[in-house]
């Protein structure tokens, strides 16, 4: 399919698309043409991006995990993944450990 199509079967822009190609995320073939030409398995793919992205990773961290994502809404368990996720976690963790530090420093100067 080409990528209007997939732009229009996932609710992703064209730009989109074309930017998690240039991240290493999607892969598409040129056709004579030269138009960029997906598989049936990109909109799959596309929407385990969405996920992954929505869930915090970066681009880097998806290109890494992709090859773990198919078959359903869980990653397939491997130390790559396991890797991966927890550093995210990690990450979310000392966030939030620094959001409550500020809220508690809030609260000290006299916010509601």
């Amino acid at each position: 399919m080409r990528i209007g199509e997939l732009s229009r079967r996932t609710g992703v822009s064209a730009r989109s698309l074309r930017y998690y190609e240039q991240q290493g995320l999607l892969t598409a073939c040129r056709d004579a043409s030269g138009y960029r030409r997906y598989g049936a398995d990109a909109v799959e793919t596309v929407g385990r991006i969405r996920e992954l992205l929505a869930a915090g990773l970066g681009t880097e961290a998806i290109r890494e995990v992709l090859p773990c994502a198919h078959g359903g809404p869980a990653l397939e368990s491997c130390d790559l993944t396991l890797r991966v996720l927890g550093e995210q976690l990690g990450r979310i963790d000392a966030e939030m450990a620094e959001l409550r530090r500020r809220r508690e420093a809030l609260v000290a100067l006299g916010a509601p």
